[in-house]
């Protein structure tokens, strides 16, 4: 039973910090279409991109409940990996939501300064990749 909590515990969190994460950049880009609609100005693709920007999350949080599954069946639940796992994932996912939301609102005043919102952006989104590799290297030595 307990491992079964650990594999899904690492989805599961990581899809809840994307989903809050996404639900703060779509209320930051509602927010900037309502801004560009009032002003007549044209609305920003890019703005839609950064919505989907914690979305990733997800799928790092499903690569890794695939190995801790693994892991799993052969004898090594890993709970704690699951579900810390998840956590640093899902945090990311949500603190990147809530950039995302403030680049929508700069990007729609401005209409500058994409490249620099996309890199800080990305450094968040470097958290969550950090903790999924570093988490696979120590799965693969509880297997070894």
């Amino acid at each position: 039973m307990w491992e079964d909590v650990g594999v899904a515990a690492c989805l599961s969190l990581a899809a809840l910090g994307s989903a809050l994460g996404t639900g703060y950049a779509a209320q930051g880009a509602v927010g900037s279409w309502k801004k560009c609609f009032i002003q007549n100005k044209a609305t920003p693709f890019l703005i839609t991109v950064f919505v989907g920007f914690p979305l990733s999350q997800t799928i790092y949080g499903m690569v890794l409940m695939n190995k801790v599954a693994e892991a799993a069946a052969a004898g090594h639940p890993l709970l704690g990996i699951g579900i810390l796992g998840g956590l640093g994932m899902g945090a990311s996912a949500m603190m990147q939501g809530k950039a995302a939301a403030g680049a929508c609102d700069s990007l729609a005043e401005t209409g500058k300064g994409a490249t620099n919102y996309i890199i800080a952006l990305g450094i968040i989104e470097t958290v969550a990749l950090f903790v999924m590799a570093f988490l696979l290297g120590k799965v693969d030595i509880f297997m070894s």
